[in-house]
């Protein structure tokens, strides 16, 4: 029976959660949501139903597995990497983990912070810019030498790091110049060949990143 991944139509959160489960080969279907459009955007079609799931604690994205019921997407990511040799083992390594984790997520957070509330997105975005590679040096040299960036084997943080610079490279795609060992990073993600094949597939979109109601990437292109 496969496992159920239930999101919205978008990038966002859950497309970490689809390129582990694509690299590990499992068996999943999607539940997708779409939000409605302007002005209100309405979620009604998750939130009318959100309680008739059994979930603890309501939300997208959601993941099943049998009698397996969880939500949050960082939560999952650990799930799925632990169940798949996607973890750090040694103690240190799962320290790099652990921080490396709540950075990206940090990092992610302002991506997300200038596509839904930014007033003036094309100056704002300018700033933002301006600032990024000061983010993207501390990651370059965590990264250093390593062909991962967690640990020397690859972890469930790789597959976070991969899509929040990647979605980064769709708001400017010259970002990661000057940056090498990411852009090397980035090149052996996509080289996987469960990752590769999936890239090319169908079932991978560029577009919406986002929810409709942002200013940036929020419909399908």
């Amino acid at each position: 029976m496969p496992v159920v991944l239930g999101y919205w139509k978008q990038r966002a959160y859950g497309q970490s959660i689809r390129l582990m489960l694509e690299h590990t080969g499992t068996d999943y279907k999607e539940e997708v949501y779409v939000c409605g459009g302007p002005p209100d955007f309405s979620k009604d079609c998750w939130r009318s139903i959100k309680d008739n799931f059994g979930l603890a604690f309501p939300n997208l994205p959601y993941y099943v597995d049998g009698d397996l019921k969880m939500t949050h997407s960082m939560a999952i990511m650990r799930h799925v990497g632990r169940k798949n040799n996607l973890y750090a083992e040694s103690e240190e390594e799962q320290i790099r983990q652990d921080m490396l984790e709540q950075e990206v997520v940090d990092f992610r957070g302002g991506f997300y912070k200038l596509a839904l509330q930014a007033k003036d997105f094309d100056s704002e975005k300018l700033d933002y810019l301006n600032e990024l590679p000061k983010s993207l040096k501390r990651f370059s040299a965590f990264l250093g030498e390593k062909a991962w960036i967690g640990s020397e084997k690859m972890t469930y943080v790789d597959f976070l790091m991969y899509e929040h610079l990647d979605q980064h490279r769709v708001l400017e795609p010259t970002c990661l110049n000057g940056f090498k060992n990411l852009q090397d990073f980035m090149d052996r993600f996509e080289a996987l060949p469960r990752i590769a094949e999936y890239l090319k597939s169908d079932r991978f979109f560029v577009h919406p990143i986002c929810n409709r109601r942002a200013k940036f990437s929020n419909e399908s292109v």
